[in-house]
């Protein structure tokens, strides 16, 4: 916030049920906030996604609409071409930050996302593959219906183009992702065409990141896209070793040149994998439940 300006920044944060101290210390970062200039959103929840018999997926939407509160309530705050930043629990590191909101200028993208990992070997594995989609509209490597990751080094193993990209660390269009850290337009928030939701009841099972990108290309928000020289992990000893494999974002700016520019398709993918378990798996038309 400092490099991109505290006067430009804003930060939301959403407390729940933590009996740690977690509230208290984040309610004492309001002062310092301020002091810097920078607008500071804090609110407690007793939401939880967990709670027996309650939807996982509509509860995690309603957390994330309500960090959205301000923006959604008072959208003549914000600039029109603000920037939202979502980062799940990985170890955050400035540089990826950064890079998620150049990249988002830099291609025109309406949403831009990182890599993430774990280690559940030795070599680390692709996270996220329960939201992300490629153009292809499948998953970015194979799941077997024993819902065995034996595939999960051979990634885009069906689409040659973005094997490519992703390969050279240039970034990639893709129909739905999220991957531990993301950056997206405010804009369709702010005109109140887009919020996180859970499925409807003719919409396949699905994550509220999956549905949010369905909903922004559904409002001709489709450029999104992975930056493949982000990549994060889970916790601060296993993200020391990506880095230390992949390099941070720094390493591959020899790589901004004029083919690093993405070529939008303008089209979503006509069907796409639909995964509420690992054991049940079909395409579905990509805006299945969206059209009367």
């Amino acid at each position: 916030m400092y490099f991109l300006g505290p006067q430009n920044c804003a930060l939301s944060m959403v407390e729940g049920r933590s009996d740690d101290g977690t509230f208290e210390v984040l309610d004492q970062l309001r002062a310092s906030m301020q002091l810097l200039g920078i607008r500071y959103y804090f609110q407690s929840s007793d939401i939880n996604p967990m709670a027996k018999g309650k939807d996982r997926i509509e509860g995690l939407a309603k957390l994330r609409n309500l960090a959205l509160k301000d923006l959604i309530a008072h959208p003549e705050h914000y600039d029109e071409d603000t920037t939202v930043i979502f980062s799940n629990d990985v170890a955050l590191c400035m540089e990826d930050l950064l890079e998620l909101i150049h990249q988002r200028k830099f291609q025109g993208a309406d949403q831009t996302c990182a890599m993430d990992w774990t280690y559940v070997g030795d070599n680390p594995t692709f996270y996220d593959v329960w939201i992300a989609r490629g153009m292809t509209g499948d998953s970015f490597f194979r799941i077997p219906e024993d819902g065995s990751w034996e595939f999960a080094w051979d990634l885009f193993w069906n689409d040659q183009n973005t094997h490519a990209r992703w390969s050279s660390s240039k970034p990639f269009q893709v129909f739905s992702c999220w991957n531990g850290v993301t950056a997206f337009t405010a804009r369709p928030v702010m005109e109140k065409k887009i919020r996180f939701r859970a499925h409807k009841e003719d919409e396949c099972f699905q994550g509220e990141p999956k549905l949010f990108a369905k909903d922004m290309w559904f409002n001709g928000y489709g450029k999104i896209a992975v930056v493949p020289s982000v990549n994060v992990e889970y916790s601060d000893e296993a993200a020391k070793k990506i880095k230390a494999l992949k390099g941070y974002p720094s390493k591959h700016f020899a790589n901004e040149g004029d083919d690093a520019k993405i070529n939008w398709e303008t089209s979503p993918p006509e069907k796409v994998k639909c995964m509420p378990d690992h054991q049940h798996q079909t395409f579905v038309a990509w805006d299945e439940g969206l059209r009367p």
